[in-house]
């Protein structure tokens, strides 16, 4: 598998494996990436995320799995803007992962179905 780490401050990538996270700016109410506070969003392509064109946005707190809608399914980028809440990341292989709060991800190999945000403050 191959995974790159995003840097939400510069954009720098880095060749890594599994899911990468990189922490964003300092904890505030504000966007990343076109995804405004307090959301999870998700960019199907490299160029809507570059383009700060997310795709799909959830940010319900909740006990359960949200099912991805098809414009969230799959995504290659999934920023988490919300300042105290962690979001559960749940693949069609099975595995899952977390995401921490102001933090980005860019998956390259498994395909994201269903996600859980959680008012947990770490993974």
């Amino acid at each position: 598998m191959e995974t790159k780490r995003v840097s939400a401050l510069g954009g720098a990538l880095a060749l890594g494996v599994g899911l990468a996270f990189a922490p964003a700016s300092p904890a505030s109410a504000s966007s990343m990436y076109g995804c405004v506070y307090p959301r999870v969003c998700f960019y199907l392509t490299e160029a809507n995320f570059w383009n700060s064109s997310p795709t799909a946005a959830y940010q319900d707190v909740t006990s359960t799995w949200q099912t991805l809608s098809s414009r969230a399914k799959g995504a290659k980028y999934i920023v988490n803007t919300r300042n105290d809440d962690v979001i559960h990341l749940h693949y069609t292989n099975g595995q899952t992962n977390c995401l921490e709060s102001n933090s980005i991800a860019y998956e390259t190999s498994r395909i994201v179905d269903k996600v859980r945000i959680s008012s947990a403050s770490s993974c």
